[in-house]
């Protein structure tokens, strides 16, 4: 009796509303987001550079390379806090548990699916180009 109670009380819990899920659905509606990486001048640029987001929140994130300098983006902190959904590239859907970086070339598109669930401040960027100006921030509420 006593674990069907933990289990009852886990449940109420769980529905009092600390996730901002619709209908308990955390993929439906999801908020678009639109980066791109390699803008400016130079080419080192990335607009916008920061993106406030809820947890509980669906986005769907298009990442497009826009300049002609090779680009290693990653998250880790992010997406270590964030469950991923899905990845569309080209025709492909990709099914991931964790995603570590996408490799960009001169131009493409990527779409990136998931929802945030911890708050915090994540940094993101192409790594080894970070003092160039190719980073940006993830705040999370």
């Amino acid at each position: 009796m006593k674990r069907i109670t933990t289990f009852a009380a886990a449940g109420m819990l769980a529905a009092s509303g600390a996730a901002h899920a619709i209908g308990g659905d955390l993929a439906s509606l999801p908020v678009p987001l639109e980066l791109q990486v390699g803008t400016g001048d130079n080419g080192f640029g990335m607009e916008p550079d920061e993106f406030q987001m809820q947890t509980g929140q669906a986005y769907r994130m298009t990442i497009q390379a826009v300049g002609w300098h090779e680009c290693n983006w990653e998250a880790p902190s992010f997406f270590k806090n964030a469950w991923i959904r899905k990845i569309e590239a080209g025709n492909m859907e990709i099914k991931v548990a964790y995603l570590y970086e996408l490799e960009m070339d001169m131009d493409g598109e990527v779409e990136v699916f998931f929802v945030p669930i911890r708050p915090g401040t994540y940094q993101f960027g192409c790594r080894g180009l970070e003092d160039r100006g190719m980073t940006g921030t993830f705040i999370v509420e």
